[in-house]
């Protein structure tokens, strides 16, 4: 559907007739919301009109009329002058006693309009949101406090308490929220994601970011068995227990332990974030690693592709400066090397490339040809990149690895991915000597085959710059 902002802006009078009708002007709301949403700017006075226009819908009672409202005023918010004015009409939904389909998207808009010398005026409002009974009006005030942080730092960790109860409390919300799918009742669905935790854990991070002492303290009482239900908000204890461990060396043994702990996790995405950051600590030794190693082997043998590609990509990533200890877990990768998905497949070959002993070479080299076609430049990069650091490690074998590069070299790819071809056949003549006759012969060859249509004129220009 084509929109236009003239025509829209036109259209705007419609706020203003009575009686207000509901239907047509969500329609045009919808219209304004698509050109918010696709980068359309409104300029200064057509915002400012638009905006107070649009506050007269207030008037009208219609729930889906009134959530659309909020959802264009807080966009409106940032571009449109003199919004304070509009500040008691949001303040009725905002109350305690008002419908609590409308209390949270009211309460995201209040935060949108107000600057740093009203916040005060409206602290009570929120701490009193902050602990509330429904997770969707909690969630949408601990977000907005969060937004709030940049311009009224002192006034916004006044409220620690209160996101402390929060993150304790752990109310479970009925999947993704935007403040009105718990209904006119407030109840929630049957499936919960207690994303308030996630909401009440991340807003105490950044209050006491500079606090290390209250950090370690926190991590140390979330991690406790049982104190938070959201898998989200483990992850942010796990990524702030990786950091602590790698700023502070005496911190790092209990940090550790803790993260060892939740590579046992009944989450799956705890369990990955734990084994990742396990891997990405420096000097990580083989006792620390060796359970986080084993546990994303056992994910390699999972039935979802999702959870197969997760694995072997923190082992790829690992292998790159600890190869020996993934090499328990070469027998699993063989297994990816024939899967469908061709993400895995390259990540299990290039593992195996920075794993393997240089028997194993040729057979990998040749299941690389295979489907080379068929993944994006990202995934051919990653190969190329692994095959570099082989050259250095098994110069006997730089024949067969010479002639792949320059076989890649005559394909089709972007620059990026030609850059990382002749930089590893730079490396390889430059590191080992006995290559550098071929070295130097392979994009001689490709120049005088430069009339050919299956070489590009980008390749050609790069075997130039070789030879």
């Amino acid at each position: 559907m084509k929109v236009d902002r003239t025509s829209v802006f036109q259209e705007a009078r419609l706020f203003n007739s009575s009686p207000i009708s509901p239907r047509r002007c969500r329609i045009l709301l919808t219209k304004i919301a698509l050109l918010l949403f696709t980068g359309e700017k409104f300029p200064t006075n057509e915002a400012t009109s638009l905006f107070f226009g649009i506050s007269k819908l207030f008037q009208n009672k219609d729930p889906s009329l009134r959530q659309m409202v909020y959802l264009i005023i807080k966009e409106l918010a940032s571009s449109a002058e003199d919004v304070i004015m509009v500040t008691s009409s949001i303040m009725k939904d905002t109350a305690v006693g008002s419908d609590v389909l409308y209390r949270a998207n009211a309460i995201r808009s209040l935060c949108r309009i107000i600057d740093a010398t009203t916040v005060q005026a409206i602290e009570r409002l929120i701490k009193t949101a902050i602990v509330d009974k429904t997770p969707s009006v909690s969630s949408a005030a601990l977000v907005s406090s969060y937004h709030l942080l940049p311009i009224a730092r002192d006034v916004v960790r006044r409220w620690q308490s209160e996101t402390q109860e929060a993150a304790s409390s752990g109310k479970p919300s009925g999947g993704f929220s935007l403040g009105f799918s718990g209904g006119h009742n407030g109840l929630t669905s049957p499936s919960t994601n207690y994303i308030t935790q996630y909401h009440a854990i991340g807003l105490l991070y950044q209050m006491r970011f500079h606090d290390r002492m209250a950090l370690v303290k926190m991590v140390q009482q979330y991690s406790t068995p049982g104190a938070v239900k959201s898998p989200a908000a483990t992850v942010l204890l796990v990524r702030l227990a990786a950091k602590l461990a790698e700023e502070d060396q005496g911190l790092r043994k209990p940090m550790m332990k803790l993260l060892d702990g939740w590579l046992r996790h009944k989450s799956e995405m705890v369990n990955f974030e734990a084994a990742k950051a396990i891997c990405d600590v420096r000097d990580v030794s083989e006792a620390e690693v060796v359970q986080a190693v084993h546990v994303l082997q056992l994910f390699l043998t999972s039935p979802r592709a999702v959870t197969r590609f997760a694995a072997i990509r923190i082992l790829h990533n690992f292998a790159s400066f600890r190869p020996q200890a993934v090499h328990s877990c070469n027998l699993d990768i063989e297994t990816l090397i024939t899967s469908n998905n061709r993400s895995i497949a390259t990540f299990a070959i290039t593992t195996l490339l920075k794993t393997g002993n240089e028997s194993s070479v040729d057979r990998l080299m040749k299941q690389i040809s295979g489907f080379m076609a068929d993944i994006t430049d990202e995934f051919k990069i990653t190969i190329v990149e692994a095959i570099r650091t082989l050259c250095l490690k098994f110069p006997n074998k730089q024949a067969s690895m010479l002639a792949f590069l320059s076989g890649v070299l005559r394909d089709e790819g972007g620059y990026d991915f030609k850059k990382a071809v002749v930089e590893s056949m730079f490396d390889l003549i430059k590191y080992v000597p006995d290559s550098k006759e071929d070295g130097m012969y392979s994009p001689l060859s490709l120049t005088s085959a430069s009339s050919s249509k299956t070489v590009n004129l980008q390749s050609w220009r790069f075997a130039f710059c070789i030879f």
